[in-house]
């Protein structure tokens, strides 16, 4: 990579990184991002609302569309870092290095135009990776561009070796959605429980049949369901509980077996709630899909990875959840990682902040991924 080019991203992602914005609110980010874009490169830029993406035309396409994608949101955590990019913003703070992910292929922009590749490729630049929503919404870049065979993203790994290339050979990342159960029924005197509708036990029994629906001997794959919050009635100790609300994250391998196992859970909750006369309602969000990686793409990500001189390896499947199976639901595609050194802030901490130099890497990964 020109050292003048790294330079301008480094500098591009002190930027982003004093200027964090939460998913759906990253007006700043984005603008920002396609004024760099205009002002450094040739590229189409296509302003899809929330989202844009970039497009590097060859004058003759002798091989199909690849694809890269990148996120730029950041996170309601407070950055705490000593250094002089830390946030500006109070409460929020780049903690997944998504403005390191977008540099990056900020980065790839800057070289397309001196690689001249045979082959047209697409920038996109997506929002809301946080919320499980931004790709569902940005694969529409797919659709109106049929060209595309397959796309790529990546994502830093702390823990791991500075600059180790990681790939799942089949799952990356798990799916997952938050899933609320509401139960109302109607308030009495604490002294008159017989003359209410409490919605407690109806809920406990949900609560207590968790274990045995996330038995490992049912499923194929890992399956998951944690309680997050189990809500009801005031602090009142006068009056009966008359409304509650449990809170989980159901999360699985196969998403087909998420979506069994919330099929199990709405059934029981409908059983609970007939059983004591209590209405019933579900609300879903954060919603991501798996992230199920292409065998072929994943070859060719060992092949760019060896043809640079990068160490590489297997990596496990992730219990966290990343929105980019949205995009592998259309095209074949990959996601992979890179070790951002063994000794530093986990992401998603108050301490955390992107591993500058991995940005080079990811972009010769990316080139690499072009020429192959």
């Amino acid at each position: 990579m020109k050292k003048e080019n790294y330079r301008l991203i480094e500098n591009l992602r002190h930027e982003l990184h004093m200027h964090p914005e939460l998913s759906y609110q990253e007006t700043w980010t984005k603008q920002h991002l396609m004024d760099f874009l205009s002002e450094h490169t040739k590229l189409e830029l296509h302003d899809g609302g929330k989202y844009f993406y970039a497009a590097y035309k060859a004058e003759n396409p002798e091989r199909k569309a690849v694809a890269f994608r990148a996120d730029f949101d950041a996170l309601p955590i407070e950055d705490q870092i000593d250094k002089p990019w830390r946030s500006r913003i109070p409460g929020v703070g780049h903690k997944c290095g998504h403005d390191g992910h977008a540099s990056s292929l900020c980065g790839l922009a800057l070289e397309l135009e001196n690689m001249k590749p045979d082959r047209n490729v697409y920038l996109v630049f997506q929002h809301a990776e946080e919320r499980g929503r931004g790709a569902r919404e940005a694969r529409q870049f797919l659709i109106d561009n049929p060209d595309i065979s397959e796309i790529y993203g990546f994502h830093n790994q702390t823990g791991e070796e500075l600059g180790k290339v990681l790939v799942a050979k089949r799952v990356s990342n798990c799916a997952s959605k938050g899933m609320s159960v509401y139960m109302k029924g109607s308030p009495t005197h604490a002294s008159l429980p017989e003359k209410g509708v409490n919605p407690v036990f109806a809920l406990a029994e949900v609560v207590r049949a968790v274990p045995g629906l996330i038995d490992p001997d049912s499923w194929e794959g890992l399956v998951l369901c944690t309680i997050v919050q189990l809500d009801a009635g005031a602090y009142a100790f006068g009056t009966a509980a008359s409304e509650g609300v449990l809170r989980m994250t159901i999360r699985a391998e196969i998403e087909a077996e998420m979506n069994e196992l919330q099929k199990k859970i709405e059934e029981l909750s409908k059983a609970e709630a007939a059983k004591y006369g209590l209405e019933l309602s579900f609300e879903f969000e954060d919603e991501f899909p798996e992230t199920r990686n292409d065998p072929i793409c994943v070859e060719k990500v060992y092949q760019a990875a060896a043809g640079l001189g990068y160490k590489s390896g297997e990596k496990p499947m992730s219990r966290g959840s990343e929105d980019f199976g949205y995009y592998t639901k259309i095209v074949p595609g990959a996601m992979f990682y890179i070790g951002a050194g063994k000794d530093v802030p986990s992401f998603h901490t108050s301490g955390y902040d992107f591993t500058d130099q991995i940005m080079e890497n990811a972009v010769e990964m990316f080139k690499a991924l072009i020429l192959n």
